[in-house]
């Protein structure tokens, strides 16, 4: 008996693969037979656990129900969605690259794709245009539908926001069936790009998304209010559940419809409402009673306790609740910036000053437009004043040079001009009294305060968007078909569920049991609120290893699982036989 075994060096040590060599082959002889041995890695990471999410949600037996297979096909269109679906989850690639993504899970790192062939970028994409021929409004309701149940996910509450989704491209042949990729107010700050418009639903309990939709991309916000919120309506089979957006839902049509359909609101009423200007200028003038509301810590500063009080004086025109909020940390905000614009205003003066008197300062009206210029947005704060000064002068006006008895002189009077400035005390004062000051309105009758705390978790909608964008990378989009492009903003859409449900699930039950924070950050650190990067970051070095004789796996094990990997899948309720009782085609999606 002899023993043959050659260790070669791993030459992509990547984060995702925790060893430095493979080791191929191992040989040996019994009996005059030579035995091949081989071991295989496959990546584990958080694969198993989206899976068992998706599960919860019987995404591959709703994907089958609307966008069946054809007859004879080697991959449904269900296996299909679900793997785009688990790619964008687990670690985002294009189309093209899904292939070799899956093939770490199906074919171990370091093989070429084989079980994973299946699944090429043109299978995928004509997946993605058999979910957009399918009712994905219904879809989604039985999704959403399914998440409610299986996750016990309130709904008194819904947050609505929405974002321009960019697309880079020209575009110039748009599908009439699809949405509309047009030019618009930019999200992203590129005006030069088409986009479309992604409106997001989400409940209060956890942020978890409950429903979007897409508008063209020339949509304004204020329009897609009523189509929103009948959606949702629909959706949710009830209409007294409460709907919190932003300032672009203050409008007459959007909360007279709302309300005359028996549901409510809570939105920000913009500043230059008639009802907000009364009242701030009531404000500078006089003093009001306030109430106070509740202390929060400053997620944004710590050790910095947040005050607000509230202040509701009569309804509007349409007989809804209007409530003035003071808030002791916007207050600070509003002073720092107006105390900057006015440094920023002085410096300016200053550096005007040396440069008065020469080129395009000459004049009064010219330096009067220059002081303007830079007073303009601290107006009515500094006081300046332009002080000409004159004296007379002797100016030779015959010709030639100048001589004691033939020039002729002329007596003219010379300007200089200088400015001073001082600052508006009493303007200063009176703009002080409604810093950190912005308005309510409302239809419920929810006591102020609660009405505060309901409308103060519209920033959570801003950080799912956050995690559409920069987490799973919603862009760019690598597809060239419009309706190819509307149905991967669906599957968008179930990452983004998936995602904030696996939050809820672990923040919900620390809080549970009492664990204030893990240790899941590089190099230990800890995540008092972890989130899904944070637990996908974790588990990067699970995998599945396996040795094979002669083309038979005789032993696998999961490998890489510490305590307190299984001690996040018990916060996450994922069963231990998850990643315990892996197969050799555990990544496959199958239906029940």
């Amino acid at each position: 008996m002899y023993l043959n075994m050659l260790i070669y060096g791993h030459k992509n040590k990547s984060r995702l693969c925790p060893f430095n060599c493979f080791i191929i082959p191992l040989k040996r002889e019994i009996g005059g037979a030579m035995e091949q041995f081989e071991t295989r890695f496959r990546q584990v990471d958080v694969l198993p656990l989206v899976k068992h999410y998706m599960d919860e949600l019987d995404l591959y037996n709703l994907f089958t129900k609307y966008t069946p297979a054809a007859a004879g096909s080697l991959a449904h269109h269900a296996e299909s969605l679900c793997i785009l679906t688990a790619n964008i989850i687990c670690d985002n690639k294009p189309l093209y690259k899904v292939q070799e993504w899956l093939s770490k899970y199906s074919d171990g790192l370091g093989d070429e794709p084989a079980a994973a062939s299946l699944f090429n970028d043109d299978r995928l994409a004509r997946s993605l245009s058999a979910l957009f021929d399918s009712d994905r409004h219904s879809l989604m309701t039985e999704v959403s539908g399914n998440a409610i149940a299986v996750h016990i996910l309130l709904t008194d509450e819904i947050h609505n926001d929405s974002t321009s989704v960019t697309f880079i491209g020209k575009y110039d042949t748009p599908d009439p069936q699809a949405v509309k990729l047009k030019h618009g107010h930019n999200k992203d700050f590129r005006p030069d790009c088409k986009q479309i418009v992604f409106g997001l639903n989400i409940t209060s309990d956890g942020h978890v998304p409950l429903s979007y939709k897409l508008f063209d991309g020339n949509t304004t916000d204020d329009v897609t209010h009523i189509p929103n919120w009948n959606a949702l309506r629909t959706l949710l089979e009830k209409e007294d559940f409460i709907y919190v957006a932003d300032c672009k839902l203050c409008s007459r049509e959007n909360l007279i419809h709302i309300a005359n359909n028996g549901g409510f609101f809570i939105t920000i009423v913009p500043k230059g409402r008639k009802e907000v200007k009364q009242f701030l200028k009531h404000l500078k003038k006089n003093d009001v009673k306030w109430k106070e509301a509740f202390e929060i810590e400053s997620s944004r500063k710590k050790g910095r306790i947040n005050i607000y009080k509230t202040f509701e004086p009569q309804g509007t025109r349409n007989e809804f609740r209007i409530i003035f909020v003071h808030s002791s940390s916007k207050q600070g905000d509003d002073e720092g910036r107006r105390r900057g614009k006015i440094d920023k205003a002085i410096a300016q003066l200053e550096e005007l000053s040396s440069k008065l008197n020469a080129y395009h300062l000459k004049t009064r009206k010219e330096i009067k437009e220059a002081v303007e210029g830079i007073c303009k947005a601290v107006k009515g704060f500094i006081d300046v004043k332009i002080v000409t000064e004159r004296k007379q002068i002797r100016v030779k006006i015959s010709p030639g040079r100048p001589s004691l008895t033939k020039s002729v002189y002329k007596n003219k009077w010379a300007f200089t001009h200088r400015i001073q400035w001082e600052l508006n005390e009493q303007a200063l004062a009176e703009a002080s009294k409604t810093d950190g000051i912005f308005p309510l309105i409302t239809n419920t009758v929810l006591e102020a305060s609660e009405v505060l705390r309901k409308y103060k978790d519209q920033p959570f909608l801003e950080k799912r968007m956050y995690t559409k964008k920069t987490v799973l990378e919603v862009a760019p989009v690598f597809l060239k078909k419009e309706k190819r492009i509307e149905a991967m903003l669906f599957l968008y859409f179930v990452a983004l569920m998936i995602v904030s449900l696996i939050e809820r699930k672990i923040r919900m039950n620390m809080a549970r049991e009492n664990i204030e924070k893990l240790p899941i950050l590089p190099q230990g650190m800890n995540s008092k609120k972890p989130t899904w990067n944070n637990i996908r970051y974790f588990f990067r070095n699970v995998h599945y290893s396996e040795i094979i004789r002669n083309g038979i796996c005789i032993q696998a094990i999961v490998k890489g699982l510490s305590a307190l990997h299984e001690r996040i899948n018990w916060l996450l309720e994922v069963p231990e036989s998850v990643y315990k009782n892996l197969q050799g085609t555990w990544w496959q999606f199958r239906g029940t």
